[in-house]
């Protein structure tokens, strides 16, 4: 039987966390990714991440996220505008996409969500919560079915399908 393997997600590849939910960071600060990234490896998400909008339309094909962080202000594309195109594609408008941003003034949340945005979570975030935060945004709701027949992730660690116990 599997076991769960707590950290191996942790500076893996994609395949290594078959049912860890998948997050993709669309962010043009550094230090944000860094610790984003960090945060959520330690809570068994399969994260990757880019600094602009035209990487992560490539990326998003490939990686197969089950939520993006998008920074609403980067060079060149805009997150809203980015949300704006995911929302319009029709095999990618299921994924869940949370403004990730420093903006908090009325009305922001407003335009984020008529761009296609599903929520948004302000920064500076609570380290201690973040990881529950984004878990809350792609957590099923009533008997809705996760795992690898829904096509939906699961939530937690990741599991190590070669150890036996």
């Amino acid at each position: 039987m599997a076991q769960l393997a707590p950290g191996c997600c942790a500076g893996a590849r994609w395949g290594c966390c078959v049912n860890a939910a998948r997050v993709l960071i669309v962010d043009d600060h550094a230090a944000t990714v860094e610790l984003t990234k960090f945060v959520l490896d330690a809570a068994g998400f399969v994260v990757e991440s880019t600094t602009d909008a035209t990487h992560a339309m490539l990326l998003i094909a490939a990686f197969r996220p089950d939520l993006i962080l998008m920074d609403i202000q980067m060079p060149g594309i805009d997150g809203l505008e980015l949300a704006r195109r995911l929302k319009a594609e029709p095999s990618m408008r299921h994924i869940v996409v949370v403004a990730f941003t420093a903006f908090a003034m009325k009305g922001d949340e407003a335009r984020m969500r008529a761009a296609g945005c599903d929520g948004y979570i302000a920064k500076p975030f609570e380290v201690a919560s973040f990881a529950a935060t984004v878990r809350s945004f792609i957590q099923p709701r009533g008997d809705e079915r996760v795992g690898p027949a829904s096509g939906r992730a699961t939530i937690g660690r990741c599991v190590n399908a070669d150890a036996s116990g």
